[in-house]
């Protein structure tokens, strides 16, 4: 339907792929409508022995309705899914865009394909399709041939005038030469227009196949949405082994390395004298030891702190509240301990949620809340402070929020000037579909 207006519409190739697609939907009308005609017979043959009762026509047509509706309703979908597979692909004469299937997958067994197909509204939509297919757009096709007849017709008159009598063109009669070259000058003129209404044919089908045909806009995007979300889960998944693998080697290796790099410095400093220069120098050897190993042990405890992994969110936010500046309270009702991954991205949430009170908010105290609500695993931190915390200020909230999102949650945010400022994060506790 683009194409028509473009002014190289006639030189291009859409005029004869329009063409191809009106010519290929004869053999899909007969190929989707035999099987179709097959299904109404019987209740036609009921109809012409109901028919000669001496009973009004409402009663067989009823009859015929109502039976044959049934009957379509239950076998056609057989016929209308494979159908409507082939014209998704006959599409691609018309229109460069993809054409998506709207039905989910389903078991290669024929039971668990018809318990599926037929609890889809892509399948009716089929249906609805093929039965457009065997009854409308003969008469629609129809029309359009004999427009296109006529133009035939119109166009070949002069030749069709033998000199015996009038020769009837379907708009006209015409016994001479003379007589034909008006309609052959009107096929002539109707000639170029050939094209475009082939075009607009096709292209009206086509958009009502589409329409029909292809997965809704809304279903593209819950589609992409639900593969987008699984993803997700499988990054955050990922993330949180390669993090464990990462604590657990920095732990087991580098970390116990150096705790025995320093207890050798440390036999040593002691065999040295203090005041001689070996000595001094085995003594800062020792001390940067001392201060590596307390530096490695900070940064194995921000990748995933050791009490986080033993003994749960409610342990681990306890230990950070002890580390603290200012007092913090831990409130934590939880029913059962949450996944692995939601529990680490609810600690690092508190925990920056913290560290921003420490840093911005002149607090005084703090209280960090815990609640599973149907699933949903709540952390609020709630300060005394100044308020008036504000993502766009660079205070960390942003990344808070961000942190949160990759866990399918979200971040709530209260924080009047004057305070207090309420932090609220929701993450889900429900299981996801991890499979591709």
């Amino acid at each position: 339907m683009e194409a028509v207006t473009h002014r190289r519409f006639l030189v291009s190739a859409w005029p004869w792929r329009a063409a191809a697609y009106v010519l290929t939907t004869g053999p899909m009308v007969v190929l989707v409508g035999a099987p179709m005609v097959l299904l109404g017979l019987p209740w036609a043959i009921l109809l012409q022995r109901v028919v000669t009762w001496d009973q009004p026509a409402l009663v067989p047509l009823a009859l015929l309705l109502v039976g044959g509706g049934a009957l379509i309703a239950g076998l056609g979908p057989l016929v209308a899914v494979p159908a409507a597979a082939l014209e998704r692909r006959r599409l691609r004469l018309t229109d460069n865009r993809p054409t998506r299937s709207g039905h989910r997958p389903a078991p290669a067994d024929p039971v668990g394909w018809i318990r599926v197909r037929y609890r889809e509204p892509a399948t009716w939509r089929a249906l609805c399709y093929a039965i457009l297919l065997v009854g409308a757009v003969p008469v629609w096709y129809g029309a359009v041939l004999i427009l296109l007849v006529v133009i035939a017709v119109s166009l070949a008159s002069p030749f069709l005038v033998d000199g015996d009598g009038p020769v009837s063109l379907g708009v006209g009669t015409v016994a001479t030469v003379g007589d034909a070259l008006p309609y052959a000058l009107f096929g002539l003129a109707l000639l170029p227009a050939v094209p475009y209404l082939l075009a607009v044919t096709a292209g009206a089908h086509t958009a009502a196949a589409r329409l029909l045909l292809s997965a809704s806009t809304d279903s593209e995007l819950r589609a992409e949405l639900t593969a987008v979300a699984r993803s997700r889960v499988r990054l955050v998944d990922a993330f949180e082994a390669e993090r464990a693998r990462i604590e657990r080697d920095l732990h087991d290796g580098a970390q116990q390395r150096l705790v025995s790099l320093t207890l050798q410095l440390g036999l040593a400093r002691v065999d040295l004298p203090g005041d001689s220069p070996a000595g001094q120098a085995v003594a800062v050897a020792h001390d940067q030891a001392k201060l590596l190993m307390a530096e490695l042990r900070e940064l194995i405890h921000g990748i995933r702190p050791q009490t986080l992994t033993e003994a749960g969110l409610p342990a681990a936010l306890r230990e950070l509240a002890d580390q603290a500046t200012i007092p913090v309270t831990v409130r934590a009702d939880l029913p059962a301990r949450p996944p692995p991954g939601v529990e680490s991205v609810a600690y690092f949430a508190a925990a920056e949620a913290l560290t921003n009170v420490f840093k911005h908010s002149q607090a005084a105290t703090a209280a960090v809340t815990v609640a599973d609500h149907d699933g949903i695993l709540t952390v609020e931190i709630l300060d005394d402070g100044r308020g008036g915390a504000d993502p766009s200020r660079g205070t960390g909230l942003t990344g808070l929020a961000d942190r949160v999102a990759v866990a399918d949650g979200r971040m709530l945010l209260s924080s009047p000037a004057g305070g207090p400022t309420l932090i609220r994060v929701e993450i889900p506790c429900r299981p996801i579909d991890r499979s591709a």
